[in-house]
């Protein structure tokens, strides 16, 4: 019970305070339900040169742990996974296409993140890229993961982004 008044209080900033207590708007709904939503963060350390294979790693692990292939979303911040380099030799068309049909793991440049639809499970390989990629990537990331964000890269530079602790 302790918990939620916390919640509550911490969501009722977002919120104009007058407005709320003034209209008695349930205020309570909202806050457990975004806090039941947030995804679990995992941080693996690795270099740029070596998150690709550390995100590889960490998808091996989900399928090999029982997760489906398609509730898996890769995403790499500098240089294109070589899955979506040679899909993309296909055509943009097919290459979306196959994102849609969801029963497969999906691979996409933090550029084009945005037009991929949540999964469970997001993976995010901080292999290069600028600050400002990065930046613009790891909360795209955190808002298409369901249940888990796995970010492969310098905790330092992740930290910064998504906030201390990670």
């Amino acid at each position: 019970m302790q918990r939620t008044p916390h919640d509550v209080a911490v969501a009722k900033p977002a919120v104009p305070g007058p407005v709320a207590p003034a209209t008695s708007a349930p205020t309570p709904v909202p806050a457990p339900v975004a806090a039941s939503a947030a995804p679990q963060i995992q941080l693996i350390p690795a270099s740029a040169a070596g998150a690709l294979d550390a995100a590889e790693e960490a998808v091996d692990l989900l399928l090999e742990s029982g997760r489906a292939p398609g509730e898996v979303l890769v995403i790499t911040t500098g240089e294109q996974h070589p899955w979506a380099a040679h899909e993309l030799s296909f055509g943009d068309t097919a290459y979306w296409a196959q994102h849609d049909a969801g029963d497969d793991v999906f691979y996409a440049e933090a550029t084009s993140a945005s037009r991929a639809a949540s999964r469970p499970v997001v993976v995010v390989a901080v292999n290069g890229g600028s600050a400002a990629a990065v930046a613009e990537a790891l909360p795209l990331a955190h808002a298409r993961a369901g249940a888990l964000l796995i970010v492969c890269g310098d905790p330092q530079q992740i930290n910064s982004v998504l906030g201390a602790g990670v």
